[in-house]
């Protein structure tokens, strides 16, 4: 048995163990069942709970580096546009999220391969503080991709999200799973959209 304050009874009959949690005003947990003789403790077991609660919430934020997003664009996407995928692209990567830049061609556009290597050099310049290229571009059919890693620490600030747009948090609003993602949906040019898909946790 362990008391309030960390130190350890030895063993000790579960009647007296009770007797000294309600004397203290706490609670007898067991942290050990499956120990011999069961390994028990007293506290508060509302805080515990509290505290496990956090963990487990900071647990699911590390996961979040296993996520990988997709922000799309076109070949020929007016600067205001880029600009607003740029800002997004720095939010996920500052969340932690590795992401997908997919360069949707269409039609006769796929003889334009040239404008979106050159978009992806780009992008990889302007996250260059915050990311760097884990997959280099390629082209897959109609479209050509990359993947950009964040940084384990910035080298800079990011260009287009200042640390308070970024503290909003409001940026989930635009993103949608990936998974529900159809073809039929992005005839219309539509830029704003960012879909992501959560990669399979380590």
């Amino acid at each position: 048995m362990i008391d309030e304050n960390g130190e350890q009874l030895g063993i000790m009959a579960t009647e007296d163990a009770l007797s000294r949690a309600r004397g203290a005003g706490l609670d007898l947990i067991e942290i050990s069942p499956n120990a011999q003789p069961p390994v028990v403790k007293i506290g508060d077991f509302g805080r515990l709970k509290y505290e496990q609660s956090k963990k487990d919430k900071d647990a699911r934020k590390k996961q979040r580096n296993f996520e990988l997003r997709e922000v799309k664009l076109r070949p020929k996407i007016e600067t205001h546009d880029y600009e607003t995928k740029a800002r997004m692209a720095e939010r996920l990567l500052m969340d932690g999220s590795k992401i997908k830049v997919t360069i949707m061609f269409r039609g006769r556009e796929i003889t334009y391969t040239a404008f979106g290597r050159r978009l992806l050099d780009r992008m990889v310049e302007d996250m260059a503080p915050l990311a760097t290229v884990e997959r280099e571009p390629r082209l897959e059919g109609k479209n050509m991709f990359m993947i950009l890693a964040p940084r384990t620490t910035p080298t800079g600030p990011p260009k287009f999200t200042s640390q308070r747009d970024h503290a909003k948090g409001d940026h989930h609003e635009d993103v949608e799973d990936i998974d529900d993602y159809d073809d039929t949906d992005d005839v219309h040019d539509d830029d704003h959209d960012v879909d992501t898909k959560e990669s399979t946790s380590a």
